[in-house]
């Protein structure tokens, strides 16, 4: 018998396989040990190719990055990369000139339109104790409209996002965090801002990203989508098993469900967590090679042209894996293209 809620489901990957108008999502979990003066691991690099460390030894990687974990100066044209950070922190540089130090449970929106280039360093900021490190990254397409706009850096703080706790008969809690997309106007007194060209500022994409973390036994209805047009897809990667619309899921599954109707979880007997991606597929053509998205070959070639030529502005840090001084008890901040500041109060690290 067919179960006209549960659409399709499938294994997760390496990538994350993402439907329009997601081109994918990465998960990075990172058991990063202490740190060291320098913000990078206190420990052996031997053994290791840095520069192109992504085997996992010891249950951390270096990434691109030979001193502190992650990845140095790299271009991007024609989409926006969506980072959350679950865990850990995040310093950021770009060819606009601006920067950021973020995490536990910030998201950075970056349009890279018509090209940018950036630097996802990991500072392992805790000298005495692990840093472990989870963070989601999405890349979003943009319509051929947006492909060439100007680039675009946003940050959406923890403490501005909304999210409720909804407990169900039994008293067990279902958290749900939004980080784009709301179930109604509520979007709980908080107002959602992405990128002005992003496809996710198109209310007719009802676009959508959530976060749901599921207590054992808690039973949770998923709200239908304002409109029946969106793909929406639910990532169960931690936990064990989720029951869908009444059919048992295990952990590492990808369940598209029809966005059109309401759909019931019932969680199992351990915590469980999922990631929720919906929106109207853009449905243009995709040319992508490497860190550039376009609609046609040409297209790609043109940007990098482009890059080659211009370096997209250029670089003004001195390195290309800068990481924003060894200040522990510096709080999250943000500094904008425009020399706009941003700074958030953080629990100090040592």
């Amino acid at each position: 018998m067919t179960n006209p809620s549960v659409l399709n489901i499938s294994k997760i990957g390496s990538p994350w396989v993402t439907p329009d108008p997601f081109l994918f999502c990465v998960h990075h979990e990172d058991a990063y040990p202490k740190g060291n003066a320098q913000l990078g691991p206190d420990a052996s690099l031997a053994g290791r190719n840095l520069g192109q460390d992504f085997a996992g030894k010891d249950g951390w990687r270096m990434y691109h990055g030979r001193t502190v974990p992650g990845f140095p100066a790299h271009p991007h044209r024609g989409f926006e990369t969506v980072t959350i950070v679950r865990n850990g922190y995040i310093d950021h540089a770009d060819s606009l000139g601006a920067a950021a130090r973020f995490g536990a449970g910030d998201v950075q929106w970056l349009t890279a339109g018509q090209g940018v280039v950036h630097s996802e360093m990991f500072p392992l900021l805790k000298l005495r104790e692990p840093n472990p490190l989870e963070l989601f990254q999405i890349w979003l397409n943009l319509p051929k409209r947006s492909k060439l706009a100007q680039p675009y850096f946003t940050m959406l703080w923890a403490e501005d996002i909304p999210r409720e706790d909804i407990a169900d008969a039994e008293g067990a809690i279902s958290e749900v965090i939004y980080i784009a997309g709301s179930p109604t106007a509520t979007a709980l007194e908080r107002p959602q801002h992405p990128p002005p060209d992003s496809w996710a500022s198109d209310p007719a994409a009802d676009l959508a990203i959530w976060t749901i973390k599921m207590s054992a036994g808690a039973r949770w209805t998923l709200p239908a989508a304002s409109s029946r047009h969106p793909r929406r897809t639910l990532y169960l990667f931690k936990g064990d098993t989720v029951v869908i619309a009444g059919q048992p899921i295990p952990v590492q599954s990808a369940v598209e469900v029809a966005a059109g109707q309401s759909v019931e979880l019932v969680n199992g007997t351990v915590p469980s967590e999922l990631l929720m991606l919906q929106g109207r597929p853009i449905g243009e053509p995709v040319a992508q090679h490497g860190p550039f998205v376009m609609n046609t070959e040409q297209e790609l070639r043109q940007a990098y042209a482009d890059y080659h030529r211009t370096h997209f502005g250029g670089w003004p840090w001195p390195d290309e894996a800068p990481v924003h001084g060894t200040g522990r008890g510096r709080g999250r901040f943000a500094r904008h293209a425009d020399g706009r500041v941003e700074s958030r109060p953080d629990a100090r690290v040592e």
